[in-house]
């Protein structure tokens, strides 16, 4: 089972650095591009091996995960709480780093479940119909 996460985890990566950096995605667009493709390759592993499609989807976008920007946002809300009376400053930069964390997490989880539902059905329709 490990193979398949580690080397389209490997193609996801690549695959969203160049979107970051030759077409001029976003981070949240660079992640949602990836975990696209993702999806699109383990699905069909997925109902193929029966391997379960959650464990190995998310081994493959885990370190897209925005690690950065939620520790940056909980070290703001501590200030925040504790410290003396918020800046405006601080309330912005908080502010901005848990909805850049928000937006990647959910282009991560669209990128991933949306690809899969939409081969699951198509797979499912054409088996009831009792095509290949």
């Amino acid at each position: 089972m490990v193979p398949w996460p580690v080397a389209v985890g490997m193609l996801a990566h690549a695959l969203r650095w160049v979107g970051l950096t030759s077409f001029g995605f976003g981070l949240p667009g660079g992640a949602l591009a990836a975990c696209i493709v993702v999806s699109l390759i383990l699905t069909p592993v997925s109902r193929g091996t029966h391997m379960p499609f959650a464990a190995i989807g998310f081994a493959s976008v885990v370190s897209m995960m925005p690690g950065a920007y939620l520790f940056r946002m909980a070290s703001g809300l501590v200030q925040i709480a504790l410290g003396p009376p918020a800046t405006a400053e601080l309330l912005s930069a908080t502010m901005a780093d848990g909805l850049m964390a928000a937006m990647i997490i959910l282009a991560m989880s669209f990128g991933l479940i949306l690809p899969k539902l939409l081969i699951d059905r198509v797979s499912d329709h054409r088996a009831a119909r009792g095509g290949s």
